[in-house]
């Protein structure tokens, strides 16, 4: 029985279509729906490029404050953004119960969310809007979500994979 589902999303071009997916068999369990969106850590070369230009203690608070308000700034625009997609469905908008945006490896932090929130089902997109490698049969985080995933992965393929085999 699936009671809670997590629905991790890039935000990318399909994220909407994948949202159809998690609402579709949320509703049809009457399921809690949980959303989760990783935004990966900065990376070498922007901390170097901060550092040339920031003393510690100015990085230091960018680190904690800064970034603390980014996030719940993200959090606030994806849930709206998932207002605007449902439009007037208050029924649907009721099944989310948390909206989470998270800094990390996307893989560890869904898996993490997920048993934070003890979920029954993850709902992920088969690869990640970004990054436009088609010739790959999995994105890295799906592919490691069903890799090691203690509960069930339901992948939605994503539809540019779909209109190039019509060709």
């Amino acid at each position: 029985m699936i009671r809670s589902i997590l629905y991790a999303t890039d935000l990318g071009l399909y994220a909407p279509y994948v949202l159809q997916h998690a609402l579709s068999i949320a509703r049809a369990f009457k399921a809690d729906l949980y959303v989760v969106h990783a935004v990966e850590p900065m990376g070498l070369f922007a901390e170097s490029v901060l550092k040339t230009y920031l003393d510690e203690a100015v990085l230091t608070e960018i680190r904690t404050n800064g970034l603390t308000g980014v996030l719940a700034s993200i959090e606030q625009r994806v849930f709206e953004g998932f207002r605007d997609e449902m439009g007037d469905t208050q029924q649907d908008m009721d099944m989310v119960r948390a909206v989470r945006v998270v800094q990390g490896d996307p893989p560890q932090v869904i898996l993490t969310e997920a048993q934070r929130f003890n979920v029954d089902l993850l709902v992920v997109g088969s690869h990640s809007s970004h990054n436009g490698v088609q010739d790959i049969p999995l994105g890295r985080t799906a592919a490691r979500l069903v890799q090691i995933a203690e509960v069930p992965v339901y992948l939605v393929p994503m539809l540019q994979h779909r209109n190039r085999a019509d060709s």
